[in-house]
């Protein structure tokens, strides 16, 4: 079955950068879109990024310019490079594709 699995979240200060990973298995993820999501308290589940299976990435514009998702098809991996960080950034992130999500990384960003 599908299984993806969020690391690399934590607490970091206002314009620090943190990376998230996502390692999937149980599908062959070459083929598939992958997506980042990011649900903050009290809010609706946002999308934050995807990359295409030819490596072609798309970024809402809340982060556009500040983050860099890639995708490593050998390793069944996929990362998100976070810089410039805000304290908007806080919430949890999720790794996402057809259908199927992760358990999530809470990220913090401290003003």
């Amino acid at each position: 079955q599908v299984r993806l699995v969020e690391s690399g979240g934590g607490l970091v200060q206002a314009g620090g950068s943190l990376r998230l990973y996502c390692a999937a298995s149980g599908f062959t993820f070459s083929k598939f879109v992958m997506r980042w999501f990011r649900q903050a308290p009290g809010k609706e589940r946002e999308w934050v990024a995807l990359i295409k299976s030819s490596g072609s990435s798309y970024y809402s514009d809340s982060v556009k310019g500040r983050f860099t998702i890639s995708r490593d098809n050998a390793q069944n991996t996929v990362d998100l490079q976070m810089n410039s960080l805000k304290p908007e950034d806080t919430a949890v992130y999720y790794c996402q594709t057809d259908g199927n999500w992760g358990q999530g990384t809470q990220v913090t960003v401290s003003s």
